[in-house]
C-alpha cells in the first residue's frame, strides 16, 4: 500500500469541494487553504451563481474565510490547493494576501494567471512571488470541469432554439 503525497491528499479535498459545486450547478472549482503546520484553514467551492457575485471564486472564498479565522489579512506561510489554475483576479488576491505556494490541478489556457496565459506568481515586478506547482491530480480536475461544460453545452443546444 503506497502513501499518497501531502499535495495529492489536499488536492483530493479540493476535488471534493469542486464536486459539491458541480452538484449545485456551479462551475466545479474547489480550493483548500492550508497552514505551514498542515492545518486546514478553509475549504470552499465556487459560489458565483448562487451568491450572484462574480468575485465568489473558490480561491477568493477560502482567502476571505481563512483571514477571518486567523484575524489577519496576511496569509503568510500558507499553501493554496485549487483544482483549476487561478485566474487574474484570484492570483491578484493570492499575491496581496502573501500566500506562499499555489498547487493546482488543471491549467486554464483562457484565464490562467499562474503559468498558462499569464505568470503572475513569478513576476518579479510585484512585491511578492508565489511558488507554483501544477498538474497535481490533473486528469481528474480537468475531466470534472470539461464534463461540466460539455453537459451545459448539450443542455443549451437541445433546449434553446
Amino acid at each position: 500500500m503506497s502513501m499518497i503525497s501531502k499535495d495529492t491528499a489536499f488536492m483530493q479535498l479540493a476535488i471534493k469541494e469542486a464536486i459539491k459545486g458541480y452538484l449545485n450547478d456551479e462551475v466545479p472549482v474547489g480550493a483548500v487553504l492550508v497552514s505551514q503546520a498542515g492545518d486546514i484553514l478553509s475549504l470552499r467551492h465556487n459560489k458565483t451563481i448562487s451568491y450572484i457575485d462574480p468575485t465568489a471564486h473558490a480561491e477568493i472564498l477560502v482567502l476571505r474565510e481563512a483571514a477571518q479565522k486567523i484575524k489577519n489579512y496576511r496569509l503568510i506561510n500558507t499553501t493554496l490547493y485549487v483544482t483549476i489554475e487561478p485566474c487574474l483576479m484570484c492570483m491578484g488576491a493570492i499575491i496581496h494576501s502573501r500566500v506562499s505556494k499555489v498547487v493546482y490541478g488543471a491549467g486554464d489556457s483562457k484565464w490562467g494567471a499562474a503559468g498558462s496565459l499569464y505568470n503572475f506568481g513569478n513576476d518579479t515586478r510585484l512585491n511578492h512571488q508565489v511558488e507554483i506547482i501544477e498538474g497535481v491530480e490533473k486528469k481528474l480536475c480537468s475531466s470534472l470541469i470539461k464534463n461540466y461544460f460539455r453537459t451545459k453545452r448539450k443542455f443549451y443546444k437541445n433546449n434553446i432554439k
